[in-house]
């Protein structure tokens, strides 16, 4: 057997740090043609295995497979107003940062959000009246209480996203309430007899 070779263990924090920075690759997808994640098993990866034992995700695959599932299409530049903290390098830093996707051909929106405040939940507010309120919302967060928290052989399913429950669609406004230190994705599915979503048009260049 092959000695382990660098096979770090990533916990929550490292979740949202990803996140992060798969925010911020959508919201710069006019310049970024491709992004790829070097190693997929073991060595800094987002997947562990043990020799003749089991695999498990790493808190970091989640954030990953759900952009890779659910960002389709156009991405929506959002425009945030958040509260910020204060750091050392960049000064004031938003602590929400979030962008969106929107599939044309399936009529879906979804928001990626993360709250990186680590000890408050933050309400968050999107205007989606250019979309009908019909079909339905869609919302799983992950977070965990001890944000160093990570999966383990014997845990696998420690932390993983799990379902987002103060969201609500009103009046063409969706509100959620992010938990602290988390990673949140937020999708509207038109009902498949909707045929009201709007802008079915070629995007203007």
């Amino acid at each position: 057997t092959s000695r382990a070779l660098i096979e770090d263990k990533y916990d929550v924090t490292d979740a949202v740090v990803v996140g992060s920075l798969l925010i911020t690759l959508l919201r710069h997808a006019d310049r970024v043609g491709i992004a790829c994640q070097a190693q997929l098993v073991n060595v800094i990866a987002p997947i562990l295995t043990q020799p003749g034992g089991p695999a498990w995700r790493q808190t970091i695959f989640h954030p990953f497979a759900q952009v890779t599932k659910h960002a389709r299409g156009q991405v929506l530049r959002v425009e945030t107003r958040s509260p910020t903290y204060e750091t050392r390098r960049y000064g004031e830093v938003a602590l929400v940062d979030a962008v969106a996707t929107y599939e044309e051909e399936r009529g879906e929106v979804a928001v990626f959000a993360v709250n990186r405040s680590r000890t408050d939940p933050i309400e968050i507010t999107l205007d989606v009246r250019g979309f009908p309120e019909g079909g339905t919302l869609e919302a799983t967060t992950l977070h965990h209480n001890d944000p160093a928290t990570r999966n383990v052989a014997e845990a696998p399913d420690r932390v993983v996203p799990r379902r987002l429950e103060d969201t609500s669609l009103t009046e063409g406004h969706l509100a959620a309430v992010l938990p602290p230190l988390s990673w949140s994705v937020i999708r509207l599915v038109p009902s498949p007899a909707d045929t009201s979503f709007p802008d079915r048009k070629e995007p203007q260049q």
